[in-house]
C-alpha cells in the first residue's frame, strides 16, 4: 500500500494531516500509513511533539503529519493551538479526521469545524467494534451524505478499514455542510473576511475564530494585516460582543453543538439494554469491590472450563492425535520421501523439528483451537459490557500500585496480544502509569495463545493447580507494581470511564470478531512458528541446542528442577510466547513433566522475557533503553520466582 521515504527529500510531496480527539487511535492509523520511518520533533516555539512520516498512496508521495489530539480547532490549550497552526500554516492536500465512534458527538464538533475551514477531509469512524459492543449502530452512508465527505469504519489496531481509508486520500471531498449564525454575526464575518489575506484555510473560519476572541491568532494578525486593519477587527469583535450577555465563543459553540446533536440523532441507533432485571442486577454488583469478586471468579472458572478443558482438551486431542497424528503427518512423510529422498530435507519438513510435524502441528492442531475458544470467550466479555465494570471494581486495588481502574483495560487486552496492549497504554493519562502498565504487561500478562496453552496444561491437572499458577502470577504482578509505583516518579490521574449497559452478546458480533482475530493469528503467528521451527532445526543440526541445554542445566535442571529439554521451550519463547508454552505442552503430553514441574514451568514462562514483537513495541512506545531494562529485569526475575516456587512446593509437599 505504501512506500517509505526520507521526509527531508520530499519537499514536493503532498501533505496528509491527521486530526482528531485525544486517544482515538490517530497514532495507530499514522503508524499503519507510514510504518516506522518517522521523525518526532517539537513544534517551533512549543514543547508539543509532532510526528511526521512519509508514504505513497496511489503512486503519489505524501508527507503525513500526526497532529496533537484536540477537542476543538479553536484553541483552548497548547496542543490545540499547535494543531490549528499546522492547519493554518501548512497546506493540507488531504485531511483524515479520526473519531472514536462511541464518542461521535465529540468528534462531529471537530468535523463541523473542519467543514468551516473548507479543508478536504474524510472521516475514519475508528473503534467501530467497541461502539457495536455498546449497542451503537452508526449509519455511515447517511452520515456521509449529511457531511458530504467519505466516511469509513475502521478498527485501527486490527488494520480493518485502513486500505479503504487510504483510498479516500487521493480524492478527498470538501464538505458541503454549512452552519448559519445570527445575522449580525454573519455581517461581522463578511467585513472581517474582506480584511484578511488568502490562507490555506477559509477566511470565514479565521473570522469566526477572531470573533470568538482567539488571542493565539494575535501574532498571525500583526504579521499579515496592517495596524489599522487589526484595530478594525478588534472594534468589530467588541461591538458584536457588546450585544450579547454570553461570550461569543460560547454562543458559536452552542450553535455547532445543536447541529451535532441533530446529526447524532439522525445517524445513530442505540439498541436498548437486554436482559431486564437480571442484567441490571449483574451490572450493578459486578462493579462492587467485594460483591464483584464472586462474579469475577465465576467468569474465570467458566473460562477455565471452556478454554482449558473443552478447547485445549477435546478439540486439541482430536486435531493433534487424529487429524495430524493419524492422517496428515504420516501422509506428508510418505509424500516427502517419495518426492525428495534427501535425508536432511526430509527431516526439515517432517522430522522432529519439521515444518509440518512441528510448526504446523503446533500452530494449527494445538494453538489454533485453544486461541479460537479464547477469542469466543473474550468476545462475549467485550460485547456484554462487563470489562468497564471490571475496571471500576479493581480501581481501589489498582491505586495501591500507582494506577487507576482504567489500567485494567490494557491488561485485559494483553490477554489478546501484549504487543497491541502495549500500544493501547496511550489511553492512560500519565507517563508513570504508562511505564508501570508496560512493565506489568511484559512481565505477567500472557497473550491469548499462551494463555490458551497454559489453561490446556492446567486443565489436565486440577483447579488447585490453576489457582497456584494464577495466585503466584497475580501476587508477583502486584508486588512488582507496588515497588514500581514507589520507585518511578510522577503522578496518577483521576479515574473517568463510560459504563455501557449490560447486554446479551449478539451472535453475529461474536462470530465476526472471532473470525477477524483468527485471521490475524493465522497471518501473524503461523509464519513465526515456521521461522521458530527453522531456528530450532538449525540449532539442533549444529549441535548448539545440546550445548545450550548443558550450559543452562544448572539453572533449568537443578534450580527449576525441569527436564533439560525445557531449555528449547524457553529459548524459542522469545520469538513467540505461545510457541514456548506449546513446547512445554508437548513435554507434558510425553510424560516428562510431573504436576509440580508443570506449575513451576508455567509460572516461569509466563513471567519470562517478552516476545520479540512486544520487545520492539516497548522500544517504540517507551524507548529502546526502557525495553532493554525491562527485559534485563524480567529474565533473571522469572527464573528466581520459578526456583523459589519449586522450593516451596517441594518442601511443603503440595499435591497438585
Amino acid at each position: 500500500m505504501h512506500e517509505h521515504n526520507n521526509i527531508k527529500t520530499e519537499e514536493d510531496a503532498k501533505r496528509l494531516i491527521l486530526v482528531g480527539n485525544p486517544n482515538v487511535g490517530k497514532s495507530v492509523i499514522f503508524g499503519a500509513l507510514t510504518g516506522r520511518y518517522v521523525t518526532v520533533s517539537n513544534y517551533p516555539g512549543t514543547t508539543v511533539e509532532v510526528s511526521r512520516g512519509s508514504t505513497s498512496l496511489g503512486g503519489v508521495k505524501y508527507t503525513v503529519i500526526d497532529t496533537p489530539g484536540v477537542n476543538s480547532i479553536v484553541p483552548m490549550s497548547e496542543d490545540e493551538r499547535v494543531t490549528r497552526d499546522i492547519l493554518l500554516n501548512e497546506k493540507a492536500d488531504s485531511v483524515i479526521q479520526v473519531a472514536d465512534t462511541k464518542n461521535l458527538r465529540r468528534a462531529l464538533l471537530i468535523s463541523i469545524q473542519l467543514a468551516e475551514l473548507e479543508l478536504p477531509f474524510s472521516l475514519a469512524l475508528n473503534m467501530i467494534d467497541e461502539a457495536r459492543s455498546r449497542g451503537w449502530q452508526v449509519d455511515t452512508a447517511k452520515l456521509s451524505r449529511l457531511l458530504g465527505i467519505d466516511v469509513v469504519s475502521t478498527i485501527a489496531t486490527q488494520r480493518r478499514g485502513i486500505d479503504s481509508l487510504a483510498r479516500t486520500v487521493s480524492s478527498p471531498r470538501l464538505s458541503n455542510f454549512k452552519i448559519g449564525y445570527t445575522q449580525d454575526i454573519e455581517d461581522a464575518v463578511k467585513v472581517i473576511v474582506g480584511l484578511l489575506p488568502e490562507t490555506f484555510i477559509s477566511r470565514r473560519a479565521i473570522a469566526l475564530m477572531l470573533l470568538s476572541g482567539d488571542e493565539t491568532l494575535n501574532n498571525w494578525l500583526h504579521k499579515n494585516l496592517s495596524d489599522e486593519a487589526v484595530k478594525k477587527v478588534e472594534e468589530i469583535r467588541y461591538n458584536i460582543q457588546s450585544r450579547y450577555t454570553e461570550p461569543l465563543s460560547y454562543m458559536l459553540n452552542i450553535e455547532r453543538l445543536k447541529i451535532v446533536d441533530r446529526a447524532v440523532t439522525d445517524v445513530v441507533t442505540i439498541e436498548p439494554a437486554s436482559g431486564g432485571r437480571l442484567a441490571r442486577f449483574i451490572g450493578k454488583w459486578s462493579m462492587h469491590p467485594v460483591a464483584g469478586i464472586p462474579i469475577l471468579l465465576a467468569i474465570l472458572y467458566f473460562m477455565y472450563v471452556f478454554v482449558g478443558q473443552f478447547g485445549a482438551g477435546t478439540s486439541v486431542d482430536f486435531l493433534e492425535e487424529v487429524v495430524f497424528g493419524e492422517y496428515l503427518n504420516p501422509w506428508a512423510s510418505r509424500v516427502v520421501k517419495a518426492i525428495v529422498p534427501i535425508e536432511i530435507v526430509h527431516e526439515l519438513i517432517v522430522g522432529p523439528y519439521g515444518l509440518i510435524t512441528m510448526a504446523l502441528t503446533y500452530a494449527i492442531a494445538i494453538i489454533l483451537p485453544i486461541v479460537g475458544y479464547f477469542f469466543i470467550f473474550f468476545g462475549l466479555l467485550e460485547d456484554s459490557g462487563y470489562l468497564p465494570r471490571l475496571a471500576v471494581m479493581v480501581d481501589k486495588i489498582f491505586k495501591l500500585i500507582g494506577l487507576n481502574g482504567k489500567a485494567v483495560l490494557p491488561m485485559v487486552l494483553g490477554l489478546g496480544c501484549d504487543t497491541m496492549a502495549t500500544m493501547t497504554t496511550r489511553i492512560l493519562e500519565t507517563k508513570k502509569e504508562r511505564i508501570i502498565v508496560t512493565l506489568l504487561l511484559a512481565l505477567g500478562v500472557p497473550c491469548s495463545a499462551q494463555l490458551g496453552v497454559i489453561l490446556g496444561m492446567l486443565g489436565g491437572l486440577s483447579f488447585k493447580a490453576t489457582l497456584w499458577w494464577g495466585g503466584v502470577i497475580v501476587f508477583i504482578m502486584f508486588m512488582v507494581g507496588f515497588l514500581a509505583s514507589k520507585i518511578i516518579s510522577g503522578e496518577t490521574s483521576d479515574f473517568l470511564l463510560e459504563i455501557p449497559p449490560i447486554r446479551i452478546p449478539k451472535f453475529s458480533n461474536i462470530l465476526i470478531k472471532t473470525l477477524v482475530r483468527i485471521e490475524w493469528y493465522l497471518r501473524e503467528a503461523v509464519p513465526l512458528f515456521i521461522l521458530g521451527t527453522l531456528f530450532l532445526f538449525i540449532l539442533d543440526k549444529l549441535a548448539i541446542l545440546n550445548v545450550l541445554e548443558r550450559i543452562t542445566a544448572p539453572i533449568v535442571v537443578n534450580f527449576l528442577d525441569l527436564p533439560a529439554k525445557a531449555t528449547g521451550a524457553f529459548i524459542i519463547g522469545f520469538l513467540r510466547r505461545d510457541y514456548g508454552a506449546a513446547g512445554l505442552l508437548i513435554l507434558q503430553k510425553d510424560g516428562l513433566l510431573n504436576p509440580i514441574q508443570v506449575v513451576v514451568s508455567l509460572v516461569t514462562i509466563t513471567l519470562f522475557i517478552p516476545c520479540i514483537a512486544n520487545f520492539f513495541m516497548i522500544a517504540k512506545e517507551r524507548g529502546l533503553m526502557a525495553a532493554i531494562w525491562i527485559s534485563v529485569f524480567i529474565f533473571p526475575f522469572a527464573i528466581l520466582v520459578g526456583g523459589v516456587l519449586n522450593f516451596i512446593l517441594r518442601v511443603f509437599d503440595v499435591k497438585l
